[in-house]
């Protein structure tokens, strides 16, 4: 319910010139302002509470919609398709949609109730990655971190 231009945040990578994004800048920002802010954010009700999270959804579902649509051009694909909890979010669905029409592209949303934390969805891969035989569970629970990790790499080592 609060004002989306109420806060002027930053776009992180929006004019990178390539499909990556990060949210690390926008999310310095919103802590910065969480601290101008101080006490006025205290009450659940105060109207900069609800101005500073509409502006950051504003800030996130505009490099969303973009930088899913750059995609779109770059493929030349004409259907997206939009999964993990994200795809719950009522205003990245409007926009996207007002979008993709405009484009002549079909978008795809799971059903509400399947519009599950990317967590979750990675655990559910690799539990049935290990319930095929493809891997085997260690019990130390053991792994690399990777910044980016191919979703056709091996999940257990």
């Amino acid at each position: 319910g609060g004002d989306p231009t109420a806060f002027k945040l930053p776009r992180p990578l929006l004019h990178s010139g390539d499909l990556d994004f990060s949210f690390a800048g926008l999310k310095t920002a919103v802590l910065t302002q969480v601290k101008k802010l101080g006490p006025a954010l205290d009450d659940p009700q105060a109207p900069a509470r609800a101005d500073l999270a509409a502006s950051t959804q504003a800030a996130i579902v505009e490099v969303l919609v973009k930088k899913s649509l750059a995609a779109l051009d770059a493929t030349g694909l004409k259907r997206l398709v939009v999964a993990g909890g994200v795809g719950a979010n009522r205003a990245l669905r409007s926009q996207l949609d007002a979008a993709c029409v405009r484009r002549g592209v079909r978008v795809h949303y799971p059903e509400l109730h399947l519009c599950t934390d990317n967590g979750a969805m990675i655990a559910l891969a690799a539990a049935l990655r290990v319930q095929a035989g493809a891997a085997q569970p260690v019990r130390d629970y053991a792994f690399d971190v990777r910044a980016r990790w191919p979703l056709d790499a091996a999940c257990f080592e």
